[in-house]
């Protein structure tokens, strides 16, 4: 019984270690544009519009959640709510 204790102890100890290396990850702003210049996961459609300006074209949200796509002249974002979810180059 004791044995069963002081593994589960080890255990716990080991679990809160493994808790504590979490890291956290700012996806907001100039700072979150990928290497091609289009806007990152998670990015706020504020954001998206401060850094790129206005649209081209915004379509309205379709489904449940609500997926908005805004259309630049190079690319076009795709919104889930207000972050952005993906963003693809136009041919």
């Amino acid at each position: 019984m004791i044995k069963l204790r002081i593994l589960s102890a080890i255990a716990l100890l080991f679990a809160c270690g493994a808790m504590a290396n979490a890291q956290s990850v700012d996806t907001g702003g100039a700072a979150a544009m990928s290497d091609n210049g289009r806007p990152t996961r998670g990015m706020t459609q504020v954001s998206v519009e401060s850094i790129y300006g206005s649209p081209v074209a915004v379509k309205a949200p379709v489904g449940e959640p609500p997926i908005t796509r805004w259309e630049y002249s190079n690319f076009v974002v795709f919104f889930e709510y207000d972050k952005v979810i993906h963003a693809v180059l136009k041919r």
